[in-house]
């Protein structure tokens, strides 16, 4: 089933508010899924591609240097939060 770009779009917002809702904390990709209501290779999908267009970013270690095996976090872009901020 394919989801049109529009309705992607509206995920895409939907993680962008999210981030920035828990800014500057990052959060895992399963958790991120869980509080968007999608599938976690999805919701994955869309990471990747909002971190190639350079808006969220991938935080592959923990807060000790240790490399991941299989998880990731993510959080905003510095120049996103910045331009959400400024909204306010």
């Amino acid at each position: 089933m394919k989801i049109s770009e529009k309705k992607k779009n509206k995920i895409f917002e939907q993680i962008l508010t999210f981030l920035y809702s828990i800014s500057p904390k990052p959060i895992f990709t399963a958790h991120l899924a869980m509080e968007i209501a999608r599938d976690e290779e999805y919701t994955k999908k869309l990471l990747l591609e909002l971190k190639s267009k350079k808006l969220v970013l991938q935080i592959t270690k923990n807060t000790k240097g240790k490399q991941y095996i299989q998880r990731s976090r993510w959080g905003l872009s510095d120049e996103v939060f910045k331009i959400l901020n400024s909204r306010k």
